[in-house]
């Protein structure tokens, strides 16, 4: 019997990285998993992979941004899972751009599956939470809605306001027994990462993500599953009185200013 053991999780961008390894510890803690993701093919290799692992999972196709699609998908989550205990809005894009290079029709579909579609599931999810009188939801935004690289204005605002809507999510449903944070990971190694490593030197991926690692006081870059320990225990009633809060898996990156003095 896990600390999760009866309990139902929907994980958004369930089928790689971040997303997989936060189903993948639910689970194996006693929850039951819907993995949510627009690539249908890719869900249910990782629901099967999970599956031969003794775990109880079922991959649904949905577009996050696509408010059909959400409903639809929670709804199916729910007759799966028996309740909506737990949601993981993990799903994102990260394009590259400035506000003068990037076209209207890109920032908005940044926003609207970053942004919008947290909002979506939160907004589908939450009747399922509030018949319960009971719920977590752990919203995955980034370092990047605190301090900013160039060339992600897009993405960078997507995820600040993830951390805004984190905190209306606390104080709104807070009497209703339904807790609301957010986990910012740093760079952590996972598919996103990897394509942009990819993008910055083709060929070169691993000796830049060994580069990127040094920027952290930790000298390396993350695991997707030492961010799933934190969404995990955020789901958990180990967590109980915590809510409306940012809890930040980045190496210590965020602690440091980058400048080092001569010896």
């Amino acid at each position: 019997m896990g600390e999760l053991t009866g309990k139902g999780a929907v994980v958004t961008g369930g089928g790689r990285g971040i997303g997989l390894a936060c189903a993948r510890l639910i689970a194996h803690r006693g929850g039951s998993v819907a993995l949510l993701g627009e690539d249908h093919e890719v869900l249910e290799l990782a629901a099967a992979t999970l599956r031969t692992e003794g775990l109880n999972v079922v991959a649904i196709a949905a577009d996050v941004g696509i408010e059909d699609q959400v409903a639809t998908a929670m709804e199916q989550s729910a007759a799966f899972l028996g309740s909506i205990d737990i949601l993981v809005n993990n799903a994102a894009i990260q394009p590259y751009g400035t506000v003068a290079s990037m076209g209207s029709a890109e920032w908005d579909h940044v926003i609207g599956v970053n942004l919008r579609g947290t909002y979506l599931t939160c907004h589908h999810a939450l009747p399922h939470m509030l018949r319960l009188q009971r719920g977590s939801i752990i919203n995955i935004a980034s370092v990047q809605a605190l301090a900013n690289q160039t060339r992600v204005a897009a993405y960078a605002t997507s995820k600040g306001g993830m951390l805004a809507l984190t905190r209306s999510l606390a104080v709104d449903f807070g009497p209703s027994g339904i807790r609301a944070n957010a986990v910012c990971p740093g760079c952590i190694d996972a598919p996103m990462t990897r394509f942009s490593a990819a993008k910055a030197a083709p060929g070169r991926e691993e000796e830049i993500l060994r580069e990127w690692g040094k920027a952290q006081p930790l000298g390396r870059i993350g695991r997707p599953e030492e961010v799933a320990e934190v969404v995990a225990f955020l789901a958990s009633d180990r967590a109980s009185f915590c809510t409306g809060a940012e809890f930040r898996v980045d190496g210590g990156l965020m602690a440091s200013l980058g400048v080092a003095l001569p010896e």
